[in-house]
Formats: structure tokens, sequence, C-alpha cells
């Protein structure tokens, strides 16, 4: 994918995706973004579906497949388990690393959660999301930021810090609240994990350890919120 200065600008379309969804609910709900956290999963997965329409629309625009976008090729081996598990493994820890640094920068404490991430919620959607949001969180966010993003950058250093930016920034705005502190605690927890995720995938890393790993840390967060749900 040739790079083109003008494909950026679809980087940011998730935060003003889960900005319009938070605020959206707000106002017809009446009620005030802090009490409709808790459905921030059932936000992200429809925020998800409405980007990988984007990015549908965009693969069918350039004659190309999804899995080309994202350099997925199914008649080439996608690694060895065994460098894809440590590879998980370092993903896994340095997003549980880089959320408690966070929390020691902008909250002072550790380890701290932000504890609106594993509220509960309702619960048949809390069920569904199980199977839902971590699959279509790993294809809507790594189809952006890394097949559509990385791949339209002939700077490696903006391939990297640009993607990796918004990647991480989006995050911000889930959920959304007006509190600054929280809004760069958000970013700051997965700045160091997208940069890293960014450049293993720029220098030629399967993409399968990424997606792989992208899917169990969100599968982990839609069983904790399921269970919690379910003692609710």
């Amino acid at each position: 994918m040739k790079c083109n200065h003008k494909k950026w600008l679809f980087l940011p379309m998730r935060c003003f995706l889960f900005l319009t969804a938070f605020s959206f609910c707000s106002i017809i709900t009446r009620r005030k973004l802090t009490e409709i956290t808790h459905w921030w999963t059932i936000l992200a997965s429809a925020a998800n579906i409405v980007t990988i329409i984007v990015l549908w629309m965009i693969c069918k625009r350039q004659g190309i497949t999804y899995c080309e976008m994202i350099h997925y090729n199914y008649n080439r081996k996608q690694g060895n388990i065994f460098r894809g598990f440590v590879f998980i493994v370092i993903m896994i820890s340095m997003g549980m690393a880089g959320m408690y640094a966070a929390g020691v920068l902008c909250y002072g404490r550790f380890p701290y959660l932000a504890p609106m991430m594993t509220e509960p919620a309702p619960l048949y959607p809390a069920l569904l999301n199980i199977l839902v949001l971590p699959i279509t969180t790993t294809i809507a966010e790594d189809g952006l930021y890394l097949g559509y993003g990385v791949n339209n950058f002939s700077s490696r250093w903006a391939a990297v810090l640009v993607s990796a930016f918004f990647y991480a920034l989006q995050h911000s705005f889930i959920p959304t609240l007006l509190d600054v502190r929280f809004i760069v605690y958000r970013f700051l927890s997965f700045f160091p994990l997208t940069i890293w995720i960014c450049y293993q995938y720029y220098k030629g890393k399967p993409v399968s350890y990424i997606m792989t790993g992208h899917w169990i840390l969100n599968l982990a967060t839609t069983i904790q919120i399921a269970i919690m749900s379910l003692l609710l």
C-alpha cells in the first residue's frame, strides 16, 4: 500500500466514534457520562463493527482483501508456536506493566487499574460480548492501525509513532469521561505497548502473533466483566 499523506486522517476515526457514541447515549438517556461507563464494552463492539465496515469499504475500493491489507498470507507459515507464545507473553506483560506504570504516574497508586473498566454490565450483553468484543476489536484495531496505518507510511518512525499514537489515543475515550487525568492515564497505559506492537509489525513479525495476543487480552477483560455481571 503506497503512502498517501491524506490517508492517515482515518486514524483518529475511532476517537470520534467513541466520543460521539458516549455523548449520544448520555444525551438520550439523560445520564452523566460517569453513569454510563459500564456500557463501554457494548459501545466498543458497536464502534468495532463500524470500523470493520469502513475497512471493508477501503479494501473494496483498493481492490484488495483484508488479509492482503494486514499482510496475512494463508499460504505462508505464520511463525512457530514457541516464538508466538513468547511474543504473546511479552505483549501481555507489557500491557499490564504500562497500565500499572500509568497508575503510579497519574494516581500515585500501585497497583492501580481503572475500576470502571471491569464494572458489571447488563448481563446478556456482557455474556454475548465474550464472543463479540475480542474478535471484533482485534479485526478493527489491528486492521486500522497496523494494516492501514503502519503500511501507509514510507518513513519508519512515522509508520510506528503516528500509528501507535492514535492506537493508544483511542483508549483515552473508552469510556469517554471529561477528566483530563483519566484521559492521560488511559493514553499512557497503552502508548508503550502500541509503539512496541507497531514496531514489531513494521519489522515483519507475523501479524498472527499480534492478533492472537490482542484477542487474549480482550477475552480476559470480557470474561472478568461477565463474572462481575453474574455476581451482581
